[in-house]
């Protein structure tokens, strides 16, 4: 089960030079050794750009904070 803060743990650091497009946000997780189903979870985000994490929440709805 993917959850916020599984997502989080890919992604740290991925926002701290600012904001990232759709891609950018998929292949920070994919540099960071992200499983697959973290990846498939991230690529239902549609295309756009995020200043920070949390942009992310109201486009994955499905993704619980914790397991």
């Amino acid at each position: 089960m993917v959850t916020r803060t599984k997502v989080a743990e890919y992604l740290k650091g991925a926002f701290d030079f600012g904001a990232i497009n759709r891609r950018q946000v998929i292949v920070a997780a994919d540099l960071r050794g992200a499983p697959e189903e973290v990846r498939s979870v991230l690529a239902q985000l549609p295309e756009g750009v995020y200043p920070d994490l949390r942009s992310l929440w109201p486009h994955l709805p499905g993704v619980e904070r914790s397991a």
